[in-house]
């Protein structure tokens, strides 16, 4: 019978040779978290290999993602649907083993990692919506809820600034249920990390309210299997740092960057095999030792034992069962639509002027209390992004409430959101100013990588912040999210888009959408028929003989309204079209886009960076936009400043007519 140390070098040799096969990848961290991993997963990992979605599993998040075949060993030897031909074809076009984990492509990959320490910050999104849902659906003697979140996580993991940013709310959110095991090995690329790398990681992870297990042997598997114990009995999250050896088991390279990122070549890796006493060819696994790895037979013992206590809970809480199960399913309350449907008409019948993010805070307030799992922040925002709807409660650390201040975070934010609609059971929306999304950048690129409906709330869209300033004035990003594929980006003109901007958020499963949303007031717009905004771009306003079309989005519709009034007077026919959702509009036929931006001369206006708009235009069309920052003044002064005001878009229209 194969012990410990056998079934962790099964890992170490399947790692070497599939990145030997690809030449290329990482085998240093396999290598040296072989051990760790075992004790994890054959111990204490609760997960069904023939049922990767078991709602009550345990969640483990590879967060140094560059170390893939360590998971993809483990998945295979355990017994999901990952066949041996595909270790072998690791990095390979069309494999279900990409160079790092993706969730949409290998079952048991939780999430998406690569980027470091957005691991850490999706287990974190992970484990408080665990949290969440035991407070919300737990009762005595029905633990229908009850699982943890385990990380594995390296040096670079922590170097990185989001680290701080969701261990710090992790700690405050007494986030029990959050494991995260440290390969403590003192190596990054660059060479030995004491030159950069010189944090009191234990203090460090002390200080933010964490419970902390230092200095355990991570090659020694009583060691490993003792901290975890303690972990899972602890009211804090833990950090279990694990002192290891990148590349154990190589001779010449263990313990060296040269094992870090790159195949061990073909005589190192014989040499390895005979100091791990691993007398197999490549990519032979002995049966007595997958037999001891495989984990079906248990894995479906445990979802049976819980699919049982499912069903008794349901016949006691006929209710609750049957919220859970919408939950799990992603399905949306039946109210939803009519809710939307009413908000559509009030705004219609509502002459008023609103800031857009007013208009969103309004559907917030209808749509909140039909939607228990809409858990909502801001980035220390609240008030100004209207995020907080009237019903809102703030989250506690027991679980309970809808509502998470995270704090001054947008990065953490953004990768905790994508946490939680992974883990599933949860819509999370939070908000900030969209010239602070830059901080955000990559976890938003990882929601439409991952295909993730989170919703992200963007106020404060344009040179309509004014005082404040260029440094709050966002100018390229509208650009940066409608080329970003993956990702609908509305910028509504009033109520009525909004609330269409809503229905769309709340109603894709497979996307991301940024509402872009103003600071000032915007008019009120008349439409003959508002379901034609559901393609994302229409005709607001018509006009017989028109001599030229005005193009806008968002606050800028107010404005070109505004110039066809004044047009109107100097007996000029002009249309005025509203492209609210570019990606949307794209999506149509092209005699419906063709129909929409007519084939008089065209005028596109948007306060913000204007490359985007060249793709509609023909050679008399022209674009009114900002291709430089913005300044500190009142916001009438920065529209005549910039040129949007109704005399400068009739002076560029008078040139092409």
């Amino acid at each position: 019978m194969p012990n410990q140390q056998d079934l962790a070098n099964a890992i170490r040799a399947l790692s070497m040779d599939a990145v030997q096969a690809a030449n290329c990848g990482h085998p240093g961290m396999p290598m040296g978290m072989a051990d760790i991993a075992q004790v994890l997963w054959s111990k204490h990992l609760k997960f069904s290999p023939s049922n990767p979605d078991w709602f009550d599993r345990d969640r483990f998040v590879l967060s140094n993602g560059h170390g893939s075949m360590l998971l993809y060993s483990v998945l295979h030897l355990t017994g999901y649907d990952l066949p041996i031909e595909e270790i072998k074809n690791f990095r390979q076009l069309g494999s279900k083993t990409p160079g790092h984990p993706e969730c949409d492509v290998t079952p048991g990959v939780e999430t998406t990692t690569g980027p470091l320490g957005q691991g850490i910050a999706n287990a974190v999104g992970m484990a408080m919506t665990e949290k969440i849902l035991a407070k919300k659906f737990n009762k005595p003697d029905f633990p229908i809820i009850d699982h943890y979140t385990y990380v594995f996580c390296g040096d670079g993991c922590l170097m990185e600034g989001i680290s701080h940013e969701v261990c710090s709310l992790a700690g405050t959110h007494k986030l029990n249920k959050l494991i995260v095991l440290y390969d403590d090995n003192d190596i990054s690329i660059d060479g030995r990390v004491e030159g950069w790398f010189t944090d009191n990681t234990p203090e460090r992870f002390k200080s933010y309210g964490w419970n902390v297990i230092a200095n355990v042997d991570g090659h020694n598997f009583q060691s490993i299997d003792e901290a975890i114990k303690t972990a899972r009995k602890s009211d804090k999250p833990t950090l279990i740092c694990c002192k290891t050896e990148i590349g154990k088991g190589s001779p010449n390279k263990s313990g060296t960057s040269d094992a870090h990122g790159a195949a061990l070549g073909e005589e190192e890796i014989k040499l390895t095999r005979e100091n791990l006493n691993w007398h197999h060819e490549p990519f032979i696994i002995p049966d007595d030792i997958y037999e001891e790895w495989d984990h079906k037979e248990i894995g479906n013992a445990e979802e049976k034992k819980w699919q049982e206590l499912f069903l008794t809970f349901k016949n006691n809480f006929a209710q609750d069962a049957a919220e859970l199960e919408r939950l799990i399913n992603g399905n949306l309350p039946e109210e939803l639509d009519k809710t939307i449907q009413n908000l559509i008409s009030d705004f219609d019948k509502d002459e008023n002027s609103y800031a857009s993010r007013k208009c969103s805070g309004i559907c917030l307030d209808a749509i909140g209390p039909i939607m228990p799992e809409l858990i909502g922040g801001s980035a220390d925002l609240s008030p100004s992004n209207n995020t907080e709807w009237k019903g809102t409660s703030h989250l506690t650390i027991d679980g309970d409430g809808n509502y998470l201040n995270y704090g001054v975070r947008e990065f953490g934010m953004s990768a905790i959101m994508n946490g939680m609609i992974l883990h599933g059971g949860i819509r999370p929306y939070a908000g900030t100013f969209l010239t602070f999304l830059d901080y955000a950048r990559n976890a938003v690129r990882m929601s439409a990588l991952m295909k993730l409906p989170v919703i992200y709330i963007y106020t404060h869209d344009s040179i309509g912040v004014g005082e404040d300033g260029p440094t709050h004035q966002p100018i390229e990003h509208i650009s940066m999210l409608r080329i970003t594929p993956g990702i609908y980006t509305w910028r509504p003109c009033d109520g009525v888009e909004t609330a269409y901007a809503w229905k769309f958020a709340l109603e894709s499963n497979s996307s991301p959408t940024a509402l872009i949303l103003s600071r000032q007031s915007l008019d009120a717009q008349k439409r003959k028929d508002n379901l034609q905004i559901s393609k994302g771009g229409y005709e607001l306003s018509s006009a017989e003989e028109p001599k030229v079309t005005l193009v806008a989005s968002g606050s800028e519709v107010t404005l070109a309204m505004k110039v066809k009034a004044e047009l109107h007077s100097k007996k000029i026919n002009c249309r005025v079209v509203s492209i609210p959702c570019t990606e949307i509009f794209d999506l149509q036929s092209n005699d419906y886009k063709k129909d929409t931006l007519g084939q008089v001369p065209k005028i596109f206006i948007e306060a913000g960076q204007g490359d985007f708009w060249n793709k509609y235009c023909n050679d008399k069309d022209k674009i009114i936009s900002i291709d430089k920052f913005g300044e500190s003044a009142p916001i009438d002064d920065l529209m005549t400043h910039f040129g949007f005001t109704v005399s400068n878009v009739i002076k560029k229209i008078e040139k092409i007519i």
